[in-house]
This record gives structure tokens, C-alpha cells and sequence, in this order.
């Protein structure tokens, strides 16, 4: 089973919190790992998750060692940033990811790629598709069809109890509170076109979708769809991965690492994929990049 990297730090590299205000007027709180490099990944984490989650710590901390810094931060109402947390937030929180990309431009970085897993992934194919300024855009565990995996979190019937409650509850299986789904975020989540979004975004934005075969949290029939409609795309299955890659960090650095490197071919960024369990999609069929 993989774990989180540890926490040493490579020579040269400074991490360092920072502190940065949204449209809203909230503090976004983030974990800048420079090393001295201007280029700069914007890594984006998942639903009612934080920037700790070890896919965002462990992409953070490949990038370093091939001396790229990155930022990873968590959006508003979630770890340490401001604000309540929404089921929905969807285009708030692609604002949210506005917010750090500005300042990091006004601070002379570049912004060599933005990375988002899960939810995250939504966030930053909305950012593409609504700012058109990143080069690079990386969706791991994205999920295309926002109309499912509602029932398993909400249960059955959700529409009609929040119709009726104006609002549910999530618990955990231990039956502890984790959130309350309001009417109006569900419905704004509803309200997410993921088909227009990746249509909207430029042919010159090079796009990455990366998915376990075995995501039990997001099938990966979505990957596919992402495939179909986002004009400048890669897609990669990684065979026997789950929804955060759990046992396979390696083969999700060196295939993320790879892409924004532009060198997918090149040994210093790729293990050898094929004695790993990791097919990309068949050029001729499904990959358009």
C-alpha cells in the first residue's frame, strides 16, 4: 500500500504557508513548496477534503524533486481556509482557484499547469473552460456526470426529503455528522454543464485526464466522456487504481509529472508502464491530443 512521501525536503526548497483572499472576501489558506523555480502547479483537492490528502502532498513533493515548485491549498470552507462549506461551490470554487492563480502571476510565477482531483478536477476543467490562461490542465478522478454518485451519499429519495427538509444531512458509517446538503447547493450542483465546459476550453490547452479502472467513487466510464468532448486530451486508465491511487502513487506522479514535462516518453519522468498495469487510451480511437 502507498503512502504519504515523507516529509523531508528536498535541498533548495522552502515550504511555506500563504494566505490569500478570494472574490468573497475569505482567506484561502495554502502550503507553498518553492524551490526557487518561477514555474508553478496549482494543485486542487476534492469534496469536503483538505490540501493534506496525500495525492496533492505526494505530486507536490515529485514536482520538487524534478525542481518545479507547487501550492496546494484548500478551498473556502474546507481545512484551514475561511468560509462555510457547500456540496455545490462548483464555479466558486474555480473562482477560489482564480484567486491563487492571480496572485501568483502578480508575485512573477508562471503557471505551468493546475492539477484537481476529484471535485478538484471539476474545478479546474471550469477554470479552463472560463479563464483560458493555463497551458496545462490535469483532472484526476474527475467526475464528468454530476447527476450520479448523489444517491450514495444522500440516499434514496434525496430529491423529495430536501425538497420537503430543505436540506440533508451526511453522516459518516459510524453515524458521526460530516455536512449538511443545502437545497440550493444541490441544485447548483445539478446546474453544472461539464459537457459545455469541456467544450469551451482551448485547443491550445493541453488536457490530462488520469482514472483508476477500479474507482468505486467515480466510475470510470466518466473518464471516457471527458475524452469525447474536450478538444486538446490525453487520457490515461491506470489498471487496478482506486478513486486517490492508494497503491499506485508512483505510476499517478510519473504519468502527471510526465505530461506537464511534455516527455511523456522519457525515463527520468515515466516508470515502465506497461509491467505496471497503466494503458492510455488508443490513440486512434480516444485520445485527441
Amino acid at each position: 500500500m502507498s503512502v504519504t512521501r515523507p516529509c523531508q525536503q528536498q535541498p533548495g526548497v522552502h515550504k511555506r504557508r500563504v494566505v490569500i483572499e478570494n472574490s468573497h472576501g475569505e482567506k484561502l489558506v495554502g502550503i507553498l513548496h518553492d524551490t526557487g523555480s518561477k514555474g508553478l502547479v496549482v494543485f486542487c483537492h476534492g469534496l469536503h477534503s483538505l490540501k493534506e490528502r496525500f495525492p496533492m502532498v505526494n505530486l507536490a513533493a515529485a514536482l520538487e524533486e524534478q525542481g518545479t515548485s507547487a501550492f496546494r491549498f484548500d478551498f473556502a470552507g474546507n481545512g484551514e481556509s475561511e468560509g462555510s462549506f457547500q456540496y455545490g461551490n462548483y464555479h466558486r470554487e474555480a473562482d477560489d482557484l482564480r484567486a491563487v492563480v492571480r496572485h501568483f502571476l502578480g508575485c512573477h510565477y508562471v503557471i505551468t499547469a493546475i492539477v484537481g482531483h476529484s471535485k478538484g478536477g471539476n474545478a479546474v476543467i471550469l477554470y479552463g473552460a472560463k479563464y483560458k490562461d493555463v497551458p496545462v490542465v490535469v483532472n484526476i478522478s474527475g467526475r464528468f456526470n454530476l447527476e450520479r454518485g448523489i444517491e450514495g451519499r444522500l440516499g434514496k429519495d434525496y430529491l423529495q426529503r430536501i425538497k420537503k427538509d430543505g436540506f440533508i444531512d451526511v453522516k459518516n458509517k459510524r453515524g458521526t455528522f460530516q455536512y449538511r446538503v443545502t437545497q440550493e447547493s444541490l441544485l447548483e450542483r445539478l446546474a453544472v454543464d461539464m459537457h459545455a465546459a469541456c467544450q469551451s476550453i482551448d485547443q491550445n490547452c493541453r488536457v490530462l485526464t488520469v482514472h483508476g479502472s477500479l474507482d468505486k467513487t467515480v466510475p470510470v466510464e466518466d473518464a471516457y466522456e471527458f475524452n469525447k468532448f474536450i478538444p486538446n486530451h490525453k487520457l490515461y486508465i491506470v489498471e487496478g487504481a482506486d478513486h486517490e491511487f492508494t497503491s499506485h502513487q508512483n505510476e499517478l506522479a510519473s504519468i502527471v509529472l510526465g505530461f506537464i514535462k511534455k516527455d511523456f516518453h522519457q525515463e527520468k519522468f515515466m516508470l515502465k508502464l506497461s509491467s505496471l498495469g497503466t494503458r492510455a487510451a488508443d490513440k486512434s480511437v480516444h485520445s485527441r491530443m
